[in-house]
């Protein structure tokens, strides 16, 4: 089930503790019963951890002593946390099945959702997640409440209904509030034609679809149509609605995309040396990790600490002189080498995407793995992700340079 497996002897257990490294990693450990169900955990210490439930001596206490009980341990090593909740949820589903959401405490990350399909489209907030609705869910958020303050701002630039219920318009229905402030444009009563409440309903559609870039590229149009035609008044009124959309777009975190179009590079830390973990988000899952080479990439200063980077990180290989004995001369090489060897990094991870056909409850555990680490403060979270709609789209230069800052953080 894990990389390594040693076989524990009860009456000799130092003998199997000091094959253990001490290092990050997921274990399991295994009874002489076969029918028995293992102890999965992860740990930042493999070593020390087992020792503390194997080393059988008089102070240790009842509740950890196992060394009678179990006969093998398996272990695999991570580079960091993300990885290890990531091998510790693949493992777990292989031994405990559907009741390892429960004890991972997995929880469905927030959407935004648009039901396209209704006559009358809205906009609310839901942690379910379904294959047929990809093209309709916006997010993740990091909270409920995050993605609630984000819909009410948003809404309050459109006019689209905030109501519930299945609309049957009729004439003689008085409407709400938001339809007497202006604020919708209540097709309960027939206050609108249905073409213009699908025209707005497109537009909220293509707002959340190109976080905010469709709105603010209009705005900005009509405000430059009116300064040039010296309507400065006008031009001030669309100025200010533009630091009004532009408010409401900071209110998006960088990881809500159109879940269909959400693509992320994962770069974390790895146990091999002169390697980083790359994992790539697409489709709802997380492929990976592959490692990516950084033999030969010029890094940063790293005897001084230095966060600066170059702008360009590239790679340096040993030619050797024509003259025989002479000494070896060093030759820098194009940032092409360093592309190619991305691209074939993203190949690798790709591959399996096109075979898998995941369940929308993978779906839902795998963005509950990746929101529990990306939305961490700053100073908990290890590694980096890159964003982009599709898998070609994805910054490789900007990547390579994330990979020089995750490599050099391992080493300071």
């Amino acid at each position: 089930m894990l990389v390594h497996s040693i076989a524990f002897d009860p009456t000799n257990p130092a003998s199997a503790l000091a094959q253990i490294p001490a290092q990050p990693g997921v274990f399991a450990l295994f009874a002489a019963d076969e029918h028995a169900e293992p102890y999965l955990s992860r740990t930042p210490n493999l070593r020390r951890r087992l020792t503390r439930f194997l080393d059988a001596r008089p102070s240790q206490t009842k509740r950890l002593r196992l060394t009678e009980k179990i006969a093998r341990i398996e272990y695999t090593l991570t580079g960091s946390d993300f990885e290890s909740a990531l091998r510790l949820y693949a493992a777990s589903m292989q031994v405990f099945g559907d009741a390892t959401r429960k004890r991972m405490h997995l929880r469905p990350p927030y959407f935004l959702r648009m039901t396209s399909e209704n006559a009358y489209p809205r906009v609310y907030v839901t942690n379910k997640i379904t294959k047929s609705a990809f093209d309709d869910l916006f997010g993740p958020f990091p909270s409920r409440a995050s993605a609630e303050k984000f819909s009410d701002e948003m809404l309050n630039l459109f006019e689209l209904r905030r109501c519930h219920e299945d609309l049957n318009p009729d004439p003689a229905f008085p409407g709400c509030i938001y339809s007497e402030m202006k604020m919708c444009l209540a097709p309960c009563f027939k206050g609108c034609t249905d073409e213009r409440y699908a025209q707005e309903a497109a537009s909220i559609h293509a707002f959340l679809e190109t976080r905010g870039a469709s709105l603010i590229e209009k705005i900005s149009a009509e405000r430059d149509a009116a300064s040039s035609s010296l309507e400065f008044e006008k031009a001030a009124y669309a100025h200010a609605k533009l630091q009004k959309v532009q408010a409401v777009v900071s209110l998006m975190p960088p990881a809500v995309h159109q879940l269909s179009k959400l693509v992320a590079l994962i770069l974390q830390p790895s146990t091999e040396p002169e390697t980083v973990a790359c994992l790539l988000l697409t489709h709802g899952v997380i492929l990976g990790p592959v490692l990516y080479s950084i033999q030969g990439m010029r890094l940063h200063n790293e005897q001084s600490g230095s966060t600066s980077l170059y702008l360009s990180p590239t790679t340096v290989e040993a030619v050797p002189l024509a003259a025989e004995g002479a000494s070896t001369a060093v030759q820098t090489v194009s940032r092409n080498v360093l592309e190619e060897r991305f691209q074939q990094t993203l190949a690798e991870l790709i591959s399996p995407a096109a075979k898998s056909k995941p369940a929308a409850q993978t779906i839902s555990d795998h963005l509950c793995l990746f929101s529990r680490w990306f939305y961490r403060t700053q100073a908990h979270r290890v590694g980096e992700a890159f964003f982009a709609e599709s898998v070609d789209a994805l910054p490789h230069r900007q990547i390579l340079r994330g990979i020089s800052r995750v490599y050099s953080s391992k080493l300071l």
